[in-house]
């Protein structure tokens, strides 16, 4: 292993997928950028995406849902009967959404969760492209 990796990999996706996406968002969403805000961004859209990626969740889904959210806010959002296709993942995700919604953080954690959301989206098609990679060869 490249000693000199700028993140060297130190979860795998099952100690992935136990995180707390809540806490996350409650602490990383409203956050000035510093360590709570990495976190969000780093394992924290990780786990979402090994998550919902496991749930069979496209990423287009997700990037639409980013798109819903940037242009309507969380708390719009978070009203949607089905923020994402699969009812599991729908589930899961109205929760971490209500989570952004307690937060008096505005159009900035409304921006912040787009972004977020966006980030979980290009992690899961990653993961999809390597796994298609790995069964063509």
């Amino acid at each position: 292993m490249n000693e000199d990796a700028p993140y060297p990999p130190d979860r795998t996706d099952d100690e992935l997928a136990r995180l707390d996406i809540t806490v996350l968002l409650r602490y990383g969403l409203a956050a000035e950028p510093g360590t709570r805000r990495t976190a969000l961004f780093g394992d924290g859209a990780a786990a979402a995406a090994v998550i919902l990626d496991r749930l069979g969740t496209e990423p287009r889904s997700v990037a639409f849902l980013a798109d819903t959210v940037r242009a309507g806010g969380l708390a719009r959002a978070a009203e949607l009967p089905d923020p994402l296709p699969r009812r599991e993942a729908a589930v899961l995700v109205r929760e971490w959404l209500r989570a952004g919604t307690e937060l008096v953080g505005g159009t900035a954690a409304d921006d912040t969760a787009a972004t977020w959301l966006r980030a979980v989206a290009t992690i899961i098609e990653l993961k999809q492209l390597t796994r298609a990679r790995g069964r063509s060869t």
